[in-house]
C-alpha cells in the first residue's frame, strides 16, 4: 500500500468518526469540536487530491471563521439540552426517512458523475499551481458567472441586514438621512445686539476708609 492511500484512509476514517460524533455528541461545545475536526481532515484529504486551494479555502474560512463563531456562541448561550432532546425519538423515523433520501440521491448523483467523460485538466505550464490556474480560469472563461455569484450574495448579505436589523426604543442614535438634509438656518441663528458696557461699581465708604493711611483717618 502506498503512502497516500494509508494517509487517505487515516485521514477518512477519522473524517467519519468526527462526522459521527458532531450528531451523537451531549455536548453542544463538543459537537462544534467535532465539526472542527472533521472540516480539518477533509481538508487533509483535498491536499492528497492534489487540491491545495479548496484545502486552504475550507481551513480559512470553515475552521477558522465559521466554526470559531459558532463555537464562541454556543459557548456564550446557556442552552437547555434536556429541553432540546425532549421528543427526540418521536421525530427520530422522520428525520432518519430524510436522511436515508438525501444519501440515495448523492449516491445517484456521485454515481452518474462517475460515468461521465474524464474531465479535461486545466491547461498551463507546467509547475504552475492549481490555485494559480484555477484563479485564471475563473477571471477569464467565467467572469460572468463569478460577477453575477458576487451581486447575489451582496443581495443576499444586504437582505439579511434588512430583516434582521430592530431599532431599540432605549438607545439613541442619529439619522444620517436628516443630517444630509440639514441647513446652515437650522444649525446657527446670528442675531445682531447692541453692545452693552458695564460701568464699575462705586467703592463703599468702609472700604475707602479701610484702604486710606492712618494719617489721614
Amino acid at each position: 500500500m502506498e503512502t497516500t492511500t494509508a494517509l487517505f484512509y487515516v485521514f477518512a476514517a477519522i473524517l467519519l468518526f468526527a462526522a459521527f460524533r458532531v450528531i451523537t455528541a451531549r455536548s453542544p461545545v463538543h459537537s462544534a469540536l467535532y465539526l472542527v475536526l472533521a472540516f480539518f481532515n477533509a481538508s487533509c484529504v483535498w491536499m492528497l487530491l492534489q487540491a491545495e486551494f479548496l484545502a486552504i479555502s475550507l481551513v480559512l474560512v470553515y475552521v477558522g471563521a465559521v466554526m470559531v463563531l459558532f463555537l464562541f456562541v454556543v459557548m456564550m448561550l446557556d442552552i437547555n439540552i434536556d429541553a432540546l432532546r425532549q421528543g427526540f425519538w418521536n421525530h427520530f423515523p422522520v428525520a432518519g426517512t430524510v436522511g436515508v433520501i438525501i444519501a440515495l440521491e448523492m449516491a445517484v448523483v456521485l454515481m452518474r458523475g462517475f460515468n461521465l467523460p474524464t474531465a479535461k485538466p486545466m491547461q498551463g505550464p507546467a509547475g504552475m499551481p492549481n490555485a494559480k490556474l484555477l484563479g485564471i480560469e475563473i477571471y477569464t472563461n467565467y467572469l460572468y458567472p463569478l460577477e453575477i455569484a458576487a451581486v447575489l450574495l451582496l443581495v443576499a448579505i444586504i437582505a439579511a441586514i434588512a430583516l434582521t436589523l430592530r431599532r431599540r426604543k432605549d438607545v439613541k442614535g442619529q439619522d444620517p438621512s436628516q443630517q444630509v438634509r440639514a441647513r446652515k438656518a437650522d444649525r446657527l441663528r446670528i442675531v445682531k445686539m447692541d453692545a452693552v458696557r458695564e460701568l464699575p461699581a462705586a467703592p463703599d465708604a468702609d472700604a475707602a476708609a479701610a484702604a486710606a493711611p492712618k494719617g489721614q483717618a
